[in-house]
């Protein structure tokens, strides 16, 4: 299965070992952000409801939960 631009975003965020635990995180929840402000808009207009947002969202989740970090549950995006 090939890797998505988000999930391959992800690896490399994780895999920065220039990157605190602390900013992994908050670099995560801006990526989250923007999922969420992009999901929100494209149910406001004539956006694909199979967009890959979703998939986005819980991929972004589930670094966020390897990190240790708390994850906020929102949605239909949670697991």
């Amino acid at each position: 299965m090939p890797t998505t631009a988000m999930e391959q975003t992800i690896r490399d965020i994780l895999g920065d070992s220039h990157f605190r635990r602390s900013r992994k995180i908050d670099r995560l929840r801006e990526l989250q952000s923007e999922a969420r402000g992009i999901q929100r808009a494209g149910s406001e207009s004539m956006m694909s409801a199979d967009d890959g947002l979703q998939d986005d969202l819980r991929v972004i989740e589930k670094a966020l939960r390897q990190l240790g970090a708390d994850v906020e549950q929102k949605g239909a995006a949670t697991l």
